[in-house]
């Protein structure tokens, strides 16, 4: 593959503000999909798979040689976030916008078309994805269950989320866990209404729901350099109605769930409905358990660790080795629960307000360091061992 890499920042700069202009929410990404799609017709992939999984889309550029399949993957959704921010560029959606950088990962990726359509790799095979619905965490789900996605099967998964809080340009990467499993609960209760002043006639769910917060509590193990990571924080609490004759008679309490790996996600799942049935059976309550927005551990393989480590001395980037993962859920985890492959973090400054912040915005500078990144796992992964 060439080695003089040329990137057109200037292009991808003004395909990024764009992007920013116009930020669509998880399973709405049409236009977003639509400007997406015209850029990479001009980069002539041999192949483009529209409206996978929803309203994803995957380039696909051919080797010369026989190799690996190695698939890099992007995010096309916004969050229903109203914007802060004043510049010229700012969100013209009213309440959404890119607040987690994925108008900045699209745009790497777009430039990592740019240079495979100048010259496609020496072996294997590339797919730049293009995913719908990572922020409520059911795009993975949907492309991998998309009989299309068959066509693909790849032999590595790249992907790469940019991090506020950290040197502008720094390679972050980690070995084993990257991202914990993520998991939402909804505990439905159904009691029965009484007159306020007859509580003792009805059965108010208000008991239930402080005893079920005080046994999720216990399950808490805040270290994330322990294998028994557990972080259960309350989300949501409704009870009754604001009708102060009435004493309750149902109610609903939700949490999310983090653990640091999917076989304690699973253990914790398990001890959490058992706890929610118990406790609403001894106060007389009937109860119903849902899950929502779940999201795998992000477990970064050994070898696709490797060559990010590789990738990112070579090119003289400042490489850091993190020691723990970090605590926000990625459902990029689904692929490498499926595929060997990894996640790693780029830098977005180390003053740059946080991820999900109304004032958030990508900054423009690494978008030139994703991109070479990428470029070199590509380099690395389509000829290595399987």
């Amino acid at each position: 593959m060439i080695e003089n890499i040329t990137i057109d920042t200037d292009k991808l700069v003004r395909l990024r503000k764009y992007l920013h202009r116009h930020p669509e929410v998880s399973g709405n990404e049409y236009e977003t999909a639509k400007t997406i799609l015209s850029l990479l017709r001009e980069y002539t992939p041999d192949e483009i798979i529209e409206n996978l999984g929803g309203t994803g889309i995957a380039a696909v550029y051919e080797g010369k040689e026989k190799g690996n399949t190695v698939l890099i993957r992007c995010e096309l959704d916004a969050l229903p976030i109203p914007e802060i921010n004043t510049f010229d560029y700012r969100s013209e959606s009213k309440g959404v916008s890119h607040k987690c950088g994925h108008d900045g990962h699209m745009t790497m990726v777009a430039g990592l078309a740019g240079l495979l359509h100048k010259q496609r790799p020496d072996k294997g095979r590339v797919v730049l994805l293009f995913q719908p619905s990572e922020e409520d965490g059911n795009g993975a789900r949907s492309v991998l269950s998309d009989t299309r996605f068959r066509e693909i099967t790849p032999d590595y998964v790249f992907a790469l989320h940019n991090l506020p809080g950290f040197p502008k340009g720094q390679i972050v990467i980690k070995d084993g866990v990257f991202t914990p499993a993520v998991n939402s609960i909804i505990i439905a209760l159904e009691g029965k209404t009484a007159h306020a002043g007859e509580p003792e006639k009805g059965i108010n769910p208000a008991h239930t729901i402080a005893t079920i917060i005080q046994e999720f509590q216990a399950l808490v193990k805040p270290d994330l350099a322990s294998d028994d990571f557990c972080q259960v924080a309350p989300i949501h609490i409704r009870m009754g109605e604001k009708a102060y004759g009435v004493s309750a008679g149902e109610g609903e309490i939700h949490f999310t769930i983090r653990c640091k790996g999917n076989d304690n996600m699973k253990k914790i799942e398990e001890i959490a409905e058992k706890t929610a049935r118990e406790t609403a059976r001894k106060y007389g309550l009937k109860v119903n358990i849902s899950w929502t927005q779940s999201f795998y551990a992000n477990e970064n393989n050994t070898q696709a660790v490797a060559w990010m480590r590789e990738a990112a001395t070579e090119q003289g980037f400042d490489l850091h080795e993190k020691d723990t993962p970090f605590g926000w859920g990625e459902d990029f985890g689904l692929f490498t629960q499926k595929y060997p492959g990894a996640m790693f973090g780029l830098g977005a400054g180390e003053n740059t307000p946080a991820l999900h912040n109304p004032d958030y915005d990508f900054p423009d500078e690494i978008i030139p360091v994703g991109i070479r990144m990428f470029y070199e796992l590509i380099k690395k992964a389509t000829s290595g061992e399987r």
